[in-house]
């Protein structure tokens, strides 16, 4: 009878460790109340499994893991460097039954076979009750073709239109950020309330062409200046009452194109810049910090270093001297610390070359020198400013008070600012407000936000 159960857990055993885990496996995470989609791809080598995860809202691809095993129905995967480790049971072939844990963070995780795709509360489900339509323009100036996303509210007729311009960085015509698709939320609610939205990829994005490394502000500007040449051209749209929604970067290329086309009927700046962009990234880098918990002194220090930084970038110099000027401020930062503290040169030298090519980039030498007054002033056109209390990327009491100010020496008096509580940077309703929770927030943008802006214009082009 022994032998015959020494068999049998063999035999089992055997059973077990054939089982196959490989391919993807996604679990949802709670963290204080939010979702956050995980994924594990595994695969199958000749001593066991390895394993990547994704955290696709956090826009975290291809994470290797340290350490895979599966034994006896038994899975432990584990990160060290990040603190990770999930341990779970074998359900069956389709289920795994887990915990996650992450510093003193554990949580219950079901791991399912398969990829899940992120679902929102507010992204629309086709189809629609209104007609969409891909389309194709170019920037004549560069020779660029860009692609995006007409919405009609219906086929036929004449109606007021919007162009979405994003934010800094490449997104695809739905804007999309951390699992959310704010553009796609705002072309479905504005398209449903009568007003048409032109929606489109960045340039390198998607299926629209071009180099966004070479590219700055003004060639965004260029974009979006033949979105709107585009749109003239068809008959469905009202070319009188073509107006321009920009999100932070997008609501600081706005006011460029309504200062040099008096045919853009309105603009709506969502979290726009109205200070000099290198003011903006030190008072940023100055809020993120302090929610960082960074001291008041560290915070001042850090102050004087980054503002140092972009004085030297924006020096009127050629590239290679402000390459060599800013090496030698890092060096002598570095040369500071304890020598116990620093690395070695070697290591140095690779840090300090990787920070200058970060900063020397045509895009970010253009935004820190570029101030947004000189085009507000050319502003006659209704403006609509909207920005959240929240925000410490684009802080709303800087911001909102250089916009208002350079209108108003322009003299437009057909300006409205808003500034709504409790709402970060990308619109959302939120609780800590820092950037690492965007992705966390089920709400992808503010529904009284929507409201304002689709009242707003309706009543601009009524």
């Amino acid at each position: 009878m022994k032998k015959l159960l020494i068999l049998l857990m063999l035999v089992t055993s055997s059973i077990v460790l054939g089982q196959d885990i490989s391919g993807s496996w996604t679990g949802i995470l709670e963290v204080k109340g939010a979702k956050l989609p995980l994924l594990f791809n595994f695969s199958k080598t000749d001593n066991g499994f390895t394993a990547t995860m994704d955290s696709p809202n956090q826009g975290a691809k291809g994470i290797p893991m340290d350490a895979v095993r599966f034994v006896n129905k038994n899975l432990t995967i584990s990160f060290a460097t990040a603190g990770i480790k999930y341990s779970g049971t074998w359900i069956s072939d389709v289920e795994i039954s887990g915990t996650f844990e992450q510093g003193n963070f554990s949580s219950p995780l079901t791991l399912n076979k398969g990829i899940v795709e992120t679902k929102r509360p507010q992204d629309p489900i086709k189809p629609y009750p209104y007609y969409t339509e891909d389309v194709k323009f170019i920037n004549t100036k560069e020779n660029i073709q860009l692609a995006g996303t007409l919405s009609l509210p219906k086929k036929e007729g004449k109606f007021p239109t919007v162009i979405l311009i994003s934010g800094s960085g490449q997104q695809n015509r739905d804007s999309e950020i951390l699992g959310h698709k704010p553009f796609l939320v705002m072309a479905d609610y504005l398209t449903r309330n009568g007003i048409a939205v032109l929606r489109y990829d960045d340039r390198g994005v998607g299926q629209s062409n071009g180099d966004p490394t070479l590219s700055t502000s003004s060639d965004f500007a260029n974009d979006a200046a033949a979105a709107i040449a585009y749109l003239k051209t068809r008959k469905e749209i009202n070319a009188k009452k073509i107006g321009v929604i920009g999100h932070s970067e997008g609501g600081m290329i706005a006011p460029m194109l309504a200062a040099n086309d008096k045919s853009i009927a309105f603009i709506v700046l969502l979290a726009g810049t109205g200070v000099a962009g290198d003011i903006l990234l030190v008072d940023q880098n100055y809020e993120v910090g302090k929610l960082a918990g960074m001291t008041e002194e560290e915070l001042q220090e850090t102050k004087v270093v980054n503002q140092t930084i972009y004085n030297i970038v924006k020096e009127n110099k050629p590239l290679e001297d402000i390459k060599k000027n800013l090496k030698s401020y890092f060096q002598t930062n570095i040369d500071k610390l304890p020598e116990a503290e620093r690395p070695s040169q070697e290591e140095i030298d690779a840090v300090v070359q990787k920070e200058v090519d970060g900063i020397v980039t045509p895009w970010l030498r253009y935004f820190i020198s570029y101030n947004p007054a000189a085009n507000l002033q050319k502003v006659k056109c209704p403006v609509l400013v909207l920005n959240g209390e929240k925000d410490i990327q684009v802080t709303a009491d800087l911001n909102t008070k250089g916009i208002a100010n350079a209108l108003k020496q322009s003299g437009n008096k057909n300006v409205e600012v808003q500034v709504f509580p409790e709402l970060n940077h990308l619109f959302q309703h939120c609780i800590s407000c820092k950037v690492e929770e965007y992705s966390l927030i089920d709400e992808t943008f503010s529904p009284e936000v929507l409201k304002t802006m689709k009242d707003w214009i309706q009543q601009i082009v009524k």
